[in-house]
């Protein structure tokens, strides 16, 4: 956790791309080839290094997706990563149907599908530059990082761009990256490390997966056969590639602080009133299309908020050099819950039963109060600018807080607070 050197420090944010697709072409490998072996050992191995794939290249890819992007395409650039993840998730779930690959004699192929992405982006990225931030703020390399700028971006003006980035070199004035541990620390991102473990780190806490485990439950109830409850999964991945999307088309008008309050306000809602119908499933046979219906309703506020919101607010809220650390931080936890809560949810489950819910419901009420009175709106501003407003919370109660960086002996930016 104190671990100084993430791979997005020691290497340039592309290269670390690149080597992240390694262990994604060796799980194919060892899965695809684990039938002709007779070797069960190396489908627990490949899903080994699957998972290491999917550690790294998440966080590393929204990392760079956000510093390549200018200002006003901040949010729509890092949200790729969720529409990416739910198509993903679609793409899996089609491939799976016994139209397609989901039989005995072709399930070797259905394993070893996950080496064509990778073998995309290996042929793809490298016509690509490093991010500019990283090479102006991390490597000091001004004339790369304008010539990455005028590739990603084109030949327009781009001085406010230039200075936003020459401002936040100056204000981390030669810093070398922080640790997980610096997070803990410094009490000049003590709001931000709060905001990120919140928002951000607790994603499993939401209840998504929860949602999912229940669905097919609920559909059964509804009257929808066993066997098309399948094709009904498709039509869930549909609805949260949509809702990424329409995320990404409201987080640069709405901002980021009304997206996510508005929908963990619809999600605990939605939770609520999910206890309840489940808990009358079988009193009234209309009670389980409500149950569809608030499925669906939950999905939908969660592809539109945190699902897409998330992806830039490490890179909105941490200036550079604590920036990776707080991506390490961001997926171990949210691996860590992830893991956890696979343990321990059929226990709560088959103790609580449908009333498993309110722990989530709790969670996205308390989530939708603290958005809406604390967290800072980042749509529009620079990484400074979004410094200043955490500083507001970070040193509250002090007069004045000066320093977010010196040019030579004079300071040049104070903040008054």
């Amino acid at each position: 956790m104190g671990y100084r050197s993430p791979l997005s420090i020691l290497l340039p944010r592309k290269k670390a791309m690149l080597l992240t697709n390694i262990p994604a072409l060796l799980s194919a490998a060892l899965m695809g080839l684990s039938r002709l072996s007779g070797s069960f050992e190396m489908i627990i191995i490949g899903r080994m290094f699957s998972g290491v794939c999917g550690g790294l290249a998440l966080n590393i890819h929204i990392l760079y997706a956000g510093e390549c992007a200018p200002q006003k395409l901040r949010g729509a650039v890092a949200i790729t990563a969720s529409t990416a993840i739910a198509v993903g998730k679609f793409v899996g779930f089609a491939l799976g149907l016994r139209e397609v690959l989901g039989v005995e004699a072709l399930w070797p192929i259905l394993m070893a599908v996950n080496a064509l992405p990778a073998l995309i982006q290996l042929l793809t990225l490298p016509f690509f530059p490093d991010s500019p931030r990283y090479l102006l703020i991390d490597k000091k390399d001004k004339e790369g990082c304008i010539k990455a700028v005028k590739q990603l971006w084109g030949d327009g003006d781009h001085a406010a761009e230039m200075d936003d980035m020459m401002a936040e070199q100056k204000a981390i004035n030669g810093e070398k990256a922080k640790s997980v541990c610096d997070l803990f620390r410094d009490k000049a991102v003590r709001w931000q490390l709060i905001t990120l473990f919140l928002v951000s780190s607790c994603m499993q806490l939401i209840g998504i997966n929860v949602v999912y485990f229940y669905a097919y439950s609920v559909f059964v109830k509804a009257g929808i056969p066993p066997a098309q409850t399948c094709y009904v999964s498709l039509g869930v991945g549909i609805t949260e590639i949509l809702t990424t999307v329409l995320c990404g088309f409201l987080i640069e008008r709405a901002g980021r602080k009304m997206l996510l309050w508005k929908s963990y306000t619809v999600m605990s809602l939605a939770l609520g009133l999910l206890t309840v119908t489940l808990s009358l499933q079988d009193s009234f046979f209309w009670v389980p299309y409500c149950s569809v219906a608030l499925i669906f309703i939950f999905i939908m506020s969660f592809g539109i908020g945190p699902a897409g919101v998330i992806c830039p607010l490490p890179t909105e809220i941490f200036i550079q050099s604590y920036r990776p650390a707080a991506y390490v931080l961001s997926g171990v936890t949210n691996w860590i819950q992830l893991f956890l809560l696979g343990l321990v949810f059929p226990f709560i489950a088959e103790g609580l039963g449908s009333f498993c819910f309110i722990i989530f419901f709790a969670y996205c009420l308390s989530m939708a109060i603290f958005v809406f009175l604390v967290m800072p709106e980042t749509k529009g501003k620079t990484m400074l600018q979004i410094m200043e407003e955490f500083n507001r919370l970070n040193y509250r109660g002090k007069k004045r807080q000066t320093v977010l960086w010196q040019n030579d002996s004079s300071v040049t930016i104070a903040t008054r607070l």
